[in-house]
C-alpha cells in the first residue's frame, strides 16, 4: 500500500472520528436542553417511548407545535380579574366542592385560552403546555383524574381538595407576568396542608 493512500485512509479515519465526537456532542447538548426545558416530562416521555432517541425527537415535535401557536401574555388587570374570580370558587368549596372543582377545570381552561394555547382534547392541551409549564403538568394530571372521580361521584373530600390544590398550579404557572421564574411553580406533595379551600363539612362531596 503506497503511503498516499496510507495517508488518505488516515485522513478518512480522523475526519470519521471528528464528526462522531462532534455528533455526540451535539446529542449530548440537545438531551441537556431537553432535560432543562422539560424538567419531569422527559423522563416520561422516555418512559412512554421506550428510548431517549423516540421521546427526544417527541419532545422536539412539541416544540415545533409550540412555536405555530401565537400565545399572548395577560395584562396585569386582567391576571388580577382571574385570581379574584379563583377566590370565589377557592369560597364555595366548602359548601359544594364538586362543584368548585369543576368551576377550577373550567377557569383553567378559559386562561389556556387567553393564553392562547389549545383548549380541547386533554393530551393536545398537555403536549402545547408541556413546553413551557412542563413542571406543573403533574398537577394538572392529577386534577384531571381527580375530576373524572367527581364526575362519576367517586371522590372524597380530601381528594377533592387535592384537586384544587393541583389546579392552582398550573392556573397560577398560566399567570406568571413576564420575566417571572417559572422553575419556581408551586409544588404541592399530597396530603401537605396548603392555603386552599377552606376545612370545614363539605356537604356534597359525593352526589
Amino acid at each position: 500500500m503506497s503511503t498516499v493512500v496510507m495517508v488518505v485512509i488516515a485522513v478518512i479515519i480522523v475526519a470519521a472520528a471528528v464528526a462522531a465526537v462532534a455528533f455526540l456532542g451535539r446529542t449530548r447538548a440537545r438531551t441537556r436542553r431537553l432535560r432543562r426545558r422539560f424538567g419531569p416530562e422527559y423522563d416520561r416521555a422516555v418512559q412512554r417511548h421506550g428510548g431517549r432517541a423516540a421521546a427526544e425527537e417527541d419532545l422536539l415535535g412539541r416544540e415545533r407545535k409550540h412555536r405555530e401557536l401565537e400565545l399572548r401574555e395577560l395584562e396585569p388587570q386582567r391576571r388580577e380579574e382571574f385570581r379574584a374570580r379563583w377566590v370565589g370558587v377557592q369560597e364555595r368549596f366548602v359548601d359544594a366542592p364538586v362543584q368548585a372543582v369543576e368551576e377550577a377545570d373550567d377557569l383553567v381552561r378559559v386562561v389556556m385560552g387567553e393564553r392562547g394555547y389549545p383548549t380541547r382534547g386533554f393530551e393536545d392541551q398537555i403536549a402545547h403546555l408541556s413546553v413551557e409549564h412542563a413542571r406543573t403538568l403533574d398537577h394538572y394530571r392529577s386534577a384531571h383524574t381527580i375530576g373524572g372521580k367527581a364526575a362519576a361521584g367517586e371522590a372524597s373530600t380530601e381528594e377533592l381538595r387535592q384537586a384544587m390544590v393541583h389546579y392552582r398550579a398550573l392556573f397560577e404557572d398560566l399567570l406568571r407576568a413576564p420575566g417571572e421564574d417559572r422553575r419556581a411553580a408551586p409544588a404541592a406533595p399530597a396530603g401537605e396542608a396548603v392555603a386552599e379551600p377552606a376545612a370545614g363539612p363539605a356537604r356534597d362531596a359525593r352526589r
